[in-house]
Parts: structure tokens; C-alpha cells; sequence
């Protein structure tokens, strides 16, 4: 039997340099778990292991003093129920564990789509955990096409480290996602990457996600192993973060800095991070999973993090007097379909936060369907079995087979106005500020990295906050810093805290500029017709706006007050264009729901008259001749 690398010899995780960022590592089982201290939220721990026992001890957080939690009942129960009595059979585990790794049982190969079949040819997380990346690398691009195994390493099993290749308009380079839990970052990071992009030139630059996280793009193959040691010795990691994999764990932008906030989510949002990639070494226990994966942790009454349109939510909520979390499950977005979390009607303590999601995982990996990739996202599983029936899976995977009931309500006010955390605000350390700078649709160059963790350091305590508008926090900045800190000339030209009112909502994906997916270019075509728009109508309140090159809708338009997919359509004459098909009416927060298709084969060239008919019949806007009229 081969042993698998990461048995016999395991690379060193290097922490980032901020001795106060981690408590200390533990290495029970097989899956070492890094455990942060944040404001002695963390009481204890011992040596065994969080996933197996419920060991770890949270404190619980104190609650805001200046303004009272009022509880709040939980949405409706789910509606979902199985189609059908499904057969007993259904419920055999469909994957076992092999050398290490998970593999998909020979009885259930049939009919499975083709990724499942790239997968079963060659375990991707070899590429990582047995260093096979480094052979890869050292391979021309000649030599990779010679070989359909290898040519699927590059353009599919590279997205388990990562690594995205896009033959349409970037062949050779990549695109590497990096894992950046509640979307924490340090100045020492942010300019380590800057530095990558920059060996990089005009085909390097840097993006902020949808799900607080880095992006860089350029990066060529030989590089890469070089790239990873590097991203080892500043704390980060890009394991696991595409394909049939966790994404970026979400949490509170404003966690332990906000003085309205329920919970700091950052302990439980690391500790997720570190079980999903065994503290960056991967995790072969959770790669096999039947499709990509999303997780957050709401800590605030904004909802900021938008747990309807994840796979696993975390909602804080009080029982028996003891803090912990309802679980929301099932939301996603696709092609095809778009369906909003729904109640597990189940409660966890905080020390069980990493066992339920391990369980809730296995669950989706041992039971999820593997044909149509169209249907194989975790809600279709909740569809075929029902939501108790799904519950009842993950009790059978949970340490002591137990998972109580949710008590019915959360802590998230209900009434609450979401809060604009662009700008200059106080923190609950007094004296101290978050000032949050917008980020045009969340692109950024390589210089304007290095400048931003300068600033970082100069004025805060080198910490930067990402957010999933695709925008930057700088916390920790004192009363005295603030106004030279606005005075900085990369605030003043370009990532402005006080942006216009249309642009500061905007989102964009990464469009036809660099991926081969979308139908539409995005970024450059969203700025330029919100400038267009706002030369036409006045505003007296934010709009948000996003726009997706294609249906798997990257930048979300089904939650946005007005969204933007790609699309091919004709024009007046009959030419083919680009366009677009336009979305209205998502909302976020805790009336939150999912927008509908307004107008669809729009074309772009078309776009600006539309939209100022939508602003001015939906969301009240003032054409700009009219308010010119009114102050004469």
C-alpha cells in the first residue's frame, strides 16, 4: 500500500508574523487545528480532538451593552420535503476511504458526470499532499498537452490547490484563489501577494471576492511551487479553495471591532478554515465532495455575511441560557437553479461548530448525487431525502449521535437597518476606528497592494478587513490618524471612503477580461455605465448593483437591487451582441430574498437609458435636468 505523503511527512505551517494570532497547534488524528485567541473568547482547550469530542470550551462572548438584542423568531419551517420515499438503499454511503484519500465506491460509477471520472483517473489532492505539483511544474506546455492526465491536471485537478487555468483568454497563466477566513488579512500578506503580482506585469492584478478573499492572476506554472512556500511563510494557504471543495469560510467584516456586533465570528470562522484544510496541509476527508461548497457565520444584525445563499449557516441564538448557533442549510446559486437556505431545525453550542459541519459534510459527500452537475449541489440531496431526513443523516455523524433542536429564534433583530461601513466609524475599543474604503468592483493592481498594507502598518495595527462587496476595511486606526489617513493619495484617487452613491453598491465578477466562462466583459463595463448613469440621475440613497459574465453568477445578481447576468442577444437590427438579462428586487438582511428576471436580451449598448427608467420608477431617482430646474 502507497502511504500517502501527508502520513510520512508534512510540510511546516509558518503562522504570520503577529505572535498574537495563534494560540497553538494541535495534531489529534490527523487533523492538527490552529486555534486563534480573540478577545479571551477562547477559555481553554485541551489536547484532543475538537472534531471528535466536544472538548473546546468557548466563552461566551459578552453581549453589546449600547444596544439592547431583542430575540427574533426564525423563518418559516422549510417547505422541502423528499420526493418520494426513498429507497433504503439510497442511504448506503456512496464513497469509501482508500490509501487516504475518499473515492467513489465502483457500484456507483454509473451514469456519473465527467469531472467525476477526471477525479477517479487521479486523486487531485495528490497534486498538494504528495507534492506532485513540483513534477508538474517543471513540465513545458508541450508536455502537458502531450497527455490527457496531465492535461486535466492543469485545467481541472490544479482547481483543488487553487490554481484556475483559463484556455480562452489566459492559456498558460493562472488565476490562484487563496482560503482567507472572515476575510482577516495582514499587511505582510497583502504585500507578499502584491509582489507576486507584480513579477507579473500587465497580466497581473489582484481581485477581492464575493466571499472575502484574495484572488491574483498571471501567475504562471513553473512558479507555483515557489508561490505555495511563499504563501506557507506569510500564514496562507490556496489548498481547497475550487471545485468540489469548502469555499472561503464567511464571517462578520467588522468582528470584534463593531460595537453592535452579536458575536465575534472569527474564532469559529478560523477554526472552520483549519479543520476544512488540516491547517493548510489538505484535508482528503472533505475534498471528494459531490460539487463546491459554501459556509459562514453571521455575527451581526446586518447580515452582512448572507447566510441565505449558503450551504451551511450559522446563526447565533441563545439556549438554556447558552450561546451557540441554528443551522440554515441548502442555499446556492446555479445555472439552473437558485433556492435560499432553509432551517435543519437544529442548535449547536459553539464547541460544537466543527464537529456539525464536519458531519453535515460527510453527510453531502457519502449521499450526494454525482450525475447532471446541474443537480448535484447539496439542496437537491435536501430535496430527495427531506429536511428531517437529512437531519437525521447528520446526527449519525455527529461525535455522541445527538444534535438538539432549535429553540425557534435567533438573536438577529429583524427591524434592523443595515449599516454603510464605508467611511470613517468608532470601534468598541475607544479611541480607535475602522475606515472602510470602496474598492471599484473590487479590482486592484499590484502597487496599490504594497500601498495599502503601507497603510496598514503606518495607521492601523496592519490589518486589513475584506468584504464580500469586494471592499477593504482598515481597522485599529486612531482618533488622531484619521484625517491624515484621508489626506493618503491613494484614498483620494482611488479607493475613496466616501464613494458616489451608485458606485459604492457595485459588484462585479471577473467577466470575459480573464475568464473563460463568462459571455460578457463585466468590470470595465460596470464602471463605465454607472458613470454614464450618474451624469443623468441624482440619488438620495445607495443602489446595489452587480453585474455576472455569466449564470453561474459569481457576483450574485439574484441579491442584488438590481442585477446584471451576460448573455448574447440581438440588437435592433438583428446583430448579435452582448447582453444582458436584467434582475430586480433581490433583498439582504433578514426580509431577505431572491430577485427576479426584470427584462431579459438587453443589450449592453443599450443599457443606460433602461436603467435610468429603473432608477427613476423603483428607487426613486431625480433626472438630473429636474433637479437642476428645482435649485434654479
Amino acid at each position: 500500500m502507497v502511504i500517502p505523503h501527508h502520513q510520512t511527512q508534512k510540510r511546516p505551517f509558518a503562522t504570520p508574523k503577529r505572535p498574537e494570532h495563534i494560540l497553538s497547534n494541535f495534531a489529534t488524528k490527523g487533523i492538527p487545528i490552529c486555534l486563534n485567541l480573540y478577545l479571551t473568547q477562547i477559555r481553554s482547550c485541551t489536547g484532543k480532538d475538537p472534531i471528535m469530542s466536544s472538548t473546546l470550551r468557548f466563552l461566551t462572548p459578552s453581549m453589546p451593552v449600547t444596544r439592547p438584542t431583542r430575540r427574533v423568531k426564525s423563518g418559516p419551517s422549510p417547505t422541502v420535503a423528499p420526493l418520494g420515499d426513498p429507497d433504503v438503499s439510497r442511504f448506503e454511503p456512496r464513497v469509501e476511504e482508500r490509501d487516504g484519500y475518499w473515492v467513489l465506491k465502483e457500484k456507483f460509477r454509473q451514469g456519473i458526470n465527467p469531472l467525476e471520472k477526471v477525479k477517479l483517473e487521479k486523486e487531485p489532492m495528490k497534486l498538494a499532499m504528495e507534492r506532485g505539483i513540483e513534477e508538474l511544474a517543471k513540465k513545458s506546455l508541450e508536455e502537458i498537452e502531450g497527455s490527457k492526465l496531465s492535461k486535466d491536471d492543469i485545467d481541472v485537478r490544479l482547481k483543488w490547490l487553487g490554481l484556475f487555468h483559463k484556455r480562452k483568454h489566459q492559456y498558460g497563466r493562472f488565476m490562484m484563489r487563496l482560503k482567507l477566513p472572515n476575510g482577516v488579512t495582514w499587511s505582510n500578506q497583502t504585500r507578499y501577494l502584491g509582489e507576486v503580482v507584480m513579477r507579473y506585469g500587465d497580466q497581473g492584478c489582484a481581485d477581492v471576492t464575493t466571499r472575502q478573499n484574495w484572488q491574483i492572476r498571471g501567475v504562471e506554472l513553473p512558479h507555483v511551487p515557489e508561490i505555495m512556500d511563499g504563501l506557507d511563510e506569510v500564514g496562507l494557504t490556496s489548498l481547497q479553495s475550487g471545485m468540489d471543495n469548502v469555499r472561503n469560510p464567511v464571517g462578520n467584516p467588522l468582528a470584534g471591532i463593531d460595537p453592535h456586533e452579536i458575536i465575534d465570528t472569527r474564532p469559529y470562522t478560523n477554526l472552520l478554515s483549519q479543520f476544512i484544510t488540516s491547517n493548510g496541509l489538505g484535508n482528503p476527508t472533505v475534498t471528494n465532495l459531490p460539487r463546491k461548497w459554501n459556509v459562514c457565520v453571521v455575527g451581526s444584525h446586518d447580515l452582512y455575511e448572507h447566510p441565505h445563499i449558503n450551504d451551511l449557516a450559522y446563526m447565533p441564538a441563545m439556549r438554556n441560557g447558552r450561546l451557540g448557533f441554528n443551522l440554515l442549510v441548502g442555499g446556492f446559486f446555479s445555472p439552473k437553479r437558485c433556492a435560499e437556505a432553509v432551517p435543519l431545525d437544529a442548535w449547536v453550542p459553539g464547541d460544537d461548530v466543527v464537529a456539525v459541519c464536519r458531519a453535515v459534510l460527510e453527510a453531502y459527500r457519502d449521499l450526494g448525487a454525482r450525475g447532471n452537475r446541474q443537480k448535484t449541489r447539496m439542496m437537491w440531496l435536501i430535496d430527495e431525502i427531506g429536511v428531517e431526513g437529512f437531519r437525521s443523516e447528520v446526527v449519525k455523524r455527529m461525535p455522541n449521535q445527538e444534535l438538539e433542536r432549535s429553540p425557534g429564534e435567533d438573536l438577529v433583530q429583524k427591524q434592523w437597518e443595515r449599516r454603510d461601513y464605508l467611511g470613517v466609524h468608532p470601534q468598541k475599543q475607544v479611541g480607535l476606528n475602522f475606515v472602510g474604503l470602496h474598492i471599484p468592483v473590487g479590482r486592484l493592481q499590484a502597487h496599490e497592494m504594497v500601498e495599502l498594507a503601507r497603510l496598514a502598518d503606518e495607521y492601523g495595527s496592519g490589518e486589513l478587513r475584506l468584504t464580500v462587496e469586494q471592499n477593504i476595511i482598515i481597522p485599529n486606526v486612531k482618533d488622531s490618524r484619521v484625517e491624515s489617513l484621508l489626506r493618503e493619495q491613494l484614498l483620494e484617487e482611488r479607493f475613496s471612503p466616501r464613494p458616489a452613491l451608485l458606485m459604492k453598491g457595485l459588484v462585479a465578477c471577473t467577466g470575459s477580461q480573464f475568464c473563460g466562462l463568462a459571455i460578457i466583459e463585466t468590470k470595465a463595463r460596470a464602471l463605465k455605465v454607472t458613470e454614464e448613469v450618474e451624469k443623468r440621475v441624482a440619488m438620495d440613497r445607495p443602489v446595489r448593483m452587480h453585474w455576472t459574465g455569466c449564470p453561474n453568477t459569481c457576483a450574485q445578481v439574484q441579491v442584488a437591487d438590481i442585477g446584471f447576468m451576460g448573455c448574447m442577444t440581438r440588437d435592433e437590427n438583428g446583430k448579435v451582441c452582448e447582453g444582458v438579462d436584467v434582475y430586480l428586487g433581490g433583498r439582504i438582511g433578514s426580509d431577505s430574498h431572491l430577485g427576479a428576471v426584470y427584462k431579459k436580451g438587453v443589450p449592453c449598448k443599450n443599457l443606460v437609458p433602461l436603467l435610468v427608467d429603473i432608477l427613476i420608477k423603483h428607487f426613486g431617482a431625480v433626472p438630473r435636468e429636474m433637479e437642476e430646474e428645482d435649485r434654479d
